[in-house]
């Protein structure tokens, strides 16, 4: 059985990484949800154990002394963490592994686990990520221009360059179809086929 691939989805809030991750669950078969830890309040429509797993700051500080974590962050004013263990079961299951997290967390995963996939999703230009974030800050529950300044941080080229892919979210089909043709390449770059080749032999 061929080990799972972790494919890193990243991009600053409002870039539609989310949304593009959310959408490959149904296109695309053999590929889970990687579910991470955080402490922030659960929002609308968001299952415990699906979307995340909610869990208290003292919960959450345990599971990092306790080194259960691959990647944790502090983003936005809430803790964020993915359980070692969720690589760990991609690895043993064969399936793969989608993850939806920050730029904080990719980096630290890079160097721990260098062979996943690193994928950047980005708007075409920083008026859209404003107008964008504008319309999802109906209930004025975000501060718009913290993360407008973050996000110029993230999208700073010595940070893009550790990506090896960005994707340009302009038109959601054509970004849909991009992260879709990464994941079906990736399954087939020839030491993954060969892997499994061996074993029907």
């Amino acid at each position: 059985m061929r080990k799972g691939i972790a494919f890193i989805v990243s991009g600053p809030s409002g870039g539609g990484k989310t949304t593009l991750a959310k959408s490959m669950l149904h296109e695309l078969d053999n590929l889970r949800f990687s579910v991470s830890c955080t402490t922030r309040k659960p929002r609308e429509g968001e299952v415990d154990g699906k979307d995340y797993k909610f869990i208290t700051n003292e919960e959450f500080e345990n599971m990092v002394q306790q080194e259960r974590f691959i990647e944790h962050a502090f983003v936005h004013g809430n803790y964020y963490g993915t359980p070692v263990e969720e690589f760990e079961d991609a690895k043993a299951s064969g399936v793969d592994l989608l993850l939806d997290i920050d730029v904080q967390g990719a980096s630290q995963i890079k160097q721990s686990y260098p062979e996943a996939i690193f994928c950047f999703v980005m708007p075409p230009t920083f008026e859209i990520l404003k107008d964008r974030l504008s319309r999802r800050n109906g209930n004025g529950d975000i501060d718009i221009d913290q993360r407008l300044v973050r996000a110029k941080e993230e999208m700073a080229p010595s940070v893009l360059e550790q990506y090896d892919f960005i994707i340009i979210n302009d038109q959601l089909d054509e970004a849909l179809e991009t992260i879709h043709s990464i994941i079906i390449s990736t399954r087939c770059q020839s030491e993954r086929v060969l892997e499994k080749i061996k074993e029907n032999l």
